[in-house]
């Protein structure tokens, strides 16, 4: 064990995680790895670029711990839309719309996997399809043990978007987004990396001209409506939901810093992973 230490928080009975060494949520966004336009098509440049820097920047700060999450893009997207897998699965034909989503989320995870594999990170990934439950579209189960197990023993835990058993809806998609907030809950990361496409949150979306440097739960309402949806096909919500839940989050855990920039420069990693903000922060 590294530092770790576990403790009851009795005021909702749920075990909670405290790493003492910096602990970073880092997600790749669909729209980043993989072609949106295009179904089935990864940015197989892309991944290799990030995967690099990413490690260059694991080795560069050994105490570094970190969570890797991947959004779903043109794979599991695809499948979901067609499926409408994410408000519930009920009969042979959604139950096997069910398992190709799952197939091709395995697919895109598997490509990140290889690329890490290429650069010597010890990647491990927790499928939510075999270990979350949810009901009515909500993480009601997880046992996320193995994955702070993983962590403790210096692997790269890996976790996408990804379709789930519903106790209500009989099946369902969590996001990665989703995913991430309910492990920051028990987990307590320092910051959550949102890299995209886009450079951050823009004020006067979509013209492009006003970048936000920062953004807070008590400014924010006035600019939400702003927020575009996403450029291709995405179930799971566009920007404005993210942005929505994020800004949640950081309000609920004071000292949690949220960053969206876009991952398009791995330059742009380099400095997020060393604590800069190359992007729009979400802070209290």
């Amino acid at each position: 064990m590294f530092g770790l230490q576990s403790y009851l928080l009795d005021a909702c009975g749920v075990t909670c995680y405290i790493f003492v060494m910096p602990l970073i949520f880092l997600k790749l966004g669909g729209s980043l790895i993989t072609d949106k336009g295009r179904p089935y098509t990864a940015r197989l440049d892309i991944i290799d670029a990030l995967v690099s820097r990413m490690a260059r920047s694991l080795r560069e700060n050994p105490t570094l711990k970190l969570v890797l999450g991947h959004g779903s893009g043109s794979f599991g997207h695809q499948a979901a839309s067609q499926f409408d897998t994410r408000r519930g699965v009920a009969g042979a034909v959604a139950w096997r719309g069910f398992a190709e989503v799952w197939y091709q989320a395995s697919a895109l995870n598997r490509l990140v996997v290889e690329a890490l594999h290429r650069v010597s990170l010890p990647a491990v990934t927790f499928s939510p399809a075999a270990s979350v439950t949810a009901h009515d579209g909500k993480i009601l189960i997880w046992d996320t043990y193995p994955l702070q197990s993983a962590l403790s023993n210096g692997l790269l835990p890996v976790i996408h978007g990804d379709v789930v058993f519903d106790d209500l809806r009989g099946g369902t998609i969590l996001s990665t987004e989703t995913l991430f907030i309910h492990l920051a809950r028990e987990f307590k990361p320092d910051r959550i990396l949102l890299a995209g496409l886009e450079t951050g949150i823009w004020a006067d979306f979509p013209q492009r001209k006003n970048l936000l440097d920062t953004l807070t739960p008590g400014n924010s309402a006035p600019l939400l409506s702003n927020l575009g949806d996403s450029a291709g096909p995405d179930v799971t919500g566009g920007m404005r939901s993210k942005v929505t839940e994020m800004l949640t989050l950081v309000d609920q855990l004071p000292g949690l810093e949220v960053l969206i920039f876009s991952g398009e420069d791995p330059q742009n990693l380099r400095r997020a992973l060393a604590g800069e903000s190359p992007g729009t922060l979400l802070h209290r």
